[in-house]
């Protein structure tokens, strides 16, 4: 069967960044569909120690096992005061059963006597599209804030409420989505593969 240019897949679980993705890349002429929907239940194991890595390994694997283009990031929130943790572990901060309010509340607890000046962090994001074992774009974001004492807002997911962003004076968890999404980690690495698609599509019309 012939790689299609009309369908992108996500390789994700995660249906806050599927949101994401797919509001960001609603001007394209693609379909962009989970692994989920293609029935693919194998997930790469995420054993690398960069975002980049990560990222790269679930795109490859993805895109393997369907005749699409697939599409795959790794983001995590790095914290200066914690030695750049939860980092890569963002997701699994809190250890097993670790979910989204308990890994929040992790950092806190570790954060909770760090003075006012040193509660710098960044979101870092790697996004990397393949077409049947084969990278063919690879881009990445960065956005740096700091860490409130508490939960602010009550949008987004993950670290987003605890993430005060200086430039509008609050957290993304208080942030609208296409807010968030135009000074974002994931927003700055969509907005490059967005322009790296319009042109490829271009050239590789279905």
């Amino acid at each position: 069967m012939p790689v299609s240019k009309t369908v992108l897949v996500l390789a994700t679980t995660n249906s806050g960044k599927a949101g994401e993705i797919r509001t960001a890349f609603a001007g394209l002429r693609m379909k962009v569909i989970t692994k989920a929907d293609l029935g693919i239940r194998a997930s790469f194991p995420e054993k690398g120690t960069s975002f980049k890595e990560n990222a790269a390994g679930k795109s490859l694997f993805t895109s393997l096992n369907s005749d699409y283009l697939t599409l795959a990031e790794d983001s995590g929130l790095e914290v200066l005061a914690l030695g750049g943790a939860p980092g890569i572990y963002s997701a699994r901060f809190s250890g097993r059963g670790a979910t989204d309010a308990k890994n929040l509340i992790k950092v806190l607890r570790l954060m909770a006597r760090v003075p006012n000046d040193e509660r710098q962090a960044r979101f870092i994001c790697w996004m990397v599209l393949s077409s049947k074992g084969r990278i063919l774009k690879t881009v990445t974001g960065i956005v740096r804030g700091t860490i409130t004492r508490e939960r602010r807002g009550k949008r987004g997911f993950g670290y987003d409420p605890i993430f005060y962003y200086p430039p509008l004076k609050k957290t993304f968890g208080e942030l609208a989505l296409a807010e968030k999404n135009a000074v974002s980690h994931r927003g700055r690495a969509l907005k490059k593969m967005n322009i790296f698609l319009r042109e490829y599509l271009k050239g590789h019309r279905p």
